[in-house]
């Protein structure tokens, strides 16, 4: 069932992954994830890989960033930038409609 989670890309609130998991979610390779990780465009850029956990948030970034490299070969550094955008934007939509100003 976890296996089946990961695939869709669905985790269930405290669930979390290992780097060998998000990696394989995202289909690379856990360098791909580790590069990001120190260069601070993913997770929190902690030095310690064994205390590496990671959660839907960062798995759904990580397919952003992962996506917007195959798509459009952009290097890391501007898909991170792209995807804070996609993330800022996704943030002030959920303010409005929670403050009743949207209703998508």
């Amino acid at each position: 069932m976890a296996q089946q989670r990961i695939a869709s890309g669905e985790l269930i609130d405290e669930a979390t992954l290992t780097l060998e998991e998000l990696a394989r979610a995202c289909s690379v390779e856990p360098d791909w994830v580790v590069e990001r990780i120190e260069s601070g465009l993913l997770a929190d850029g902690s030095p310690y890989v064994a205390s590496w956990r990671f959660t839907s948030r960062d798995l759904t970034r990580a397919r952003r960033l992962c996506q917007l490299e195959r798509d459009f070969e952009a290097v890391p550094e501007l898909a991170a930038l792209a995807t804070d955008l996609i993330e800022e934007n996704q943030r002030l939509r959920d303010r409005l409609r929670a403050a009743g100003l949207r209703d998508d």
